[in-house]
Formats: C-alpha cells, sequence, structure tokens
C-alpha cells in the first residue's frame, strides 16, 4: 500500500482524516460500488458524496461491500445548497443518513453558501447558512455526525459561521488545483485551524494538456494528476481526486515525493480559468474562481 494515503490530519475537533479521499461526483449508483471497492483495494478509506450527486445509495452500499471496516473509512456527505433553514435541513440529514443506509457519518458539509441558481451572486444567504449549519450542530451533538463543515464558502461566509454558530467548522472544501487564486481562502481557513479539502485538484482534466505542468512533472518523473495531487498536499490541503478506474486512483497516489519551493512557487504563479465543457458548470464559472 502507498504509505502516503495512510496519512491523517487531525480536525480540530480531535478526529483523523486520511491524507487523500475519492470524490465520486459523476458516478452513478451503479459505478460507484465498484469504484468504491477498487479504491479500498489499494488503501482508500476517505470516500465524498453528496445529495446532490444522487449516489448516496450506492456509495453506502460500496462501503458494505468493499471489505473495509466502517470504523476504518471515513465517509463524507453534503447537505445540498438550496436548504437553508433549520427544519429542512433537520430532514435532509436524516435522508442522506438513510439512503447510505448509515447511523452516522464521518463529516457533513453545507455543498454551498448560496443554491446552485444563485451561486457567487450578491446574496450571501447569511442567515439561512446559520440555519442550516445549526442543524448540522444539533446532529453533530447528537452523534449522527462525527465532524461538521462547509464547501465552497469564502472567507466572509466562513466568517458568518464563526460568528454566529458554537462549532468551528472542522472542514472547509473548496476546488484547488494548479491555477486556481484560492491561496488567501486557504490561508484564511487554516489560520482559523479549519481544514481544507481540494476538490477537482487535476482541474476537471483540462490541466493534463498544460506543457508547464507537464515539464515540472516531468523533472519529478511523475504523471500530470500525481504532481496534481502532491500539489494540494504541499498546500496543507486534502485532494479529492475523482476517478473510477483502477489505474487512475493509483496513479493519483504516487504522490511520495517532495516539490520544491521554487518549484511550488512556479505553480502558484500558473493561472487556469478555461476548463473547456465544464466551463459551464457553476463552480467553474471564470466569474466565480475567486477566494
Amino acid at each position: 500500500m502507498n504509505i502516503m494515503i495512510t496519512e491523517k490530519h487531525i480536525l480540530n475537533n480531535n478526529v483523523e482524516i486520511p491524507s487523500i479521499g475519492l470524490g465520486t461526483w459523476n458516478l452513478d449508483n451503479n459505478i460507484v460500488v465498484d469504484a468504491i471497492s477498487d479504491a479500498a483495494s489499494i488503501g482508500y478509506r476517505l470516500f465524498d458524496t453528496a445529495e446532490s450527486y444522487g449516489n448516496e445509495v450506492g456509495v453506502g452500499r460500496g462501503i458494505k461491500e468493499c471489505g473495509t471496516q466502517r470504523e476504518d473509512i471515513f465517509l463524507t456527505t453534503k447537505l445540498a445548497a438550496e436548504y437553508k433553514d433549520y427544519d429542512t435541513a433537520c430532514k435532509a440529514i436524516d435522508n442522506s443518513l438513510e439512503r447510505l443506509d448509515e447511523s452516522y457519518v464521518d463529516l457533513m458539509i453545507i455543498h454551498s453558501p448560496e443554491p446552485w441558481d444563485d451561486f457567487r451572486n450578491e446574496n450571501h444567504y447569511f442567515e439561512g447558512n446559520v440555519e442550516a449549519y445549526n442543524a448540522l450542530e444539533d446532529a453533530y451533538h447528537d452523534g449522527k455526525i462525527r465532524s461538521i463543515g462547509l464547501s465552497n464558502f469564502l472567507s466572509v461566509d466562513i466568517q458568518n459561521i464563526i460568528n454566529n454558530c458554537s462549532v468551528i467548522p472542522q472542514v472547509n472544501q473548496i476546488l484547488c488545483h494548479i491555477g486556481t487564486p484560492s491561496l488567501d481562502l486557504i490561508d484564511f481557513c487554516q489560520e482559523r485551524n479549519i481544514t481544507v479539502e481540494a476538490y477537482s485538484p487535476i482541474a476537471h482534466g483540462v490541466i493534463l494538456d498544460n506543457s508547464d505542468v507537464g515539464r515540472i512533472a516531468d523533472k519529478y518523473n511523475v504523471s500530470i494528476p500525481a504532481l496534481c495531487v502532491r500539489y494540494t498536499m504541499e498546500l496543507g490541503c486534502i485532494p479529492l481526486p475523482k476517478s473510477s478506474t483502477l489505474e487512475h486512483m493509483q496513479d493519483n497516489i504516487n504522490v511520495d515525493f517532495k516539490i520544491s519551493n521554487e518549484d511550488m512557487n512556479y505553480l502558484k504563479s500558473l493561472v487556469i480559468n478555461d476548463y473547456g465543457d465544464a466551463n459551464d458548470l457553476h463552480i467553474y464559472s471564470s466569474k466565480n474562481l475567486t477566494g
């Protein structure tokens, strides 16, 4: 087993979380079962899903069938971005547990500070996010969730939660890869002992054709995906590369190397804001790539 995948981070509530995870966005209920089994066979223990992915049933099945003890798995799901009141959020938490066929999850996070159809517009939904987070807090205290947090929250949205809620978020999960302007947001979170998870660390695949990144990867004799995953780890983040193929899953954890300070500074200076076919997705829209 790759030694890097067995490393752990300690969240601010002293819960351990694996250093690399498997994202499951766009993997349907049938595909995700085998994906989790394959990933578990090579050491993955962190699995990330969401109500909006439509695959919680398959993820729950995959975890039960993968041959790894439940206590050794770190399972994350997300409260849908549209739920901005306490009662709806409470019901959604229970519905996710029911679909996953679990009595608890290890982490549950609010998927976005704004509903997706109003993403990164002027309304920050401050009151609604506090209500949704209060529901997470109560589920946390009831033992339904071991850790709680946020996703796609900017610093102003995070500060709203800190100011108005009692549990400091354990996690903020954000778009983070070589070429994204997320460094200030990462610093903001880490200064407050909030762990940052990096989704789409391989930039939705568009970075694979980037010659500047390829040149650095060649220098370390690694693939571009491995360099991308290692980059986010060097930033102190937990990467969540998504894959349904065993070969790619293995490649994504071949990260037992260090990137020099000089190369890190160069990679930080790059800008990637064209996601090809994914440009129409809310989170990849160029106007939303701010921290």
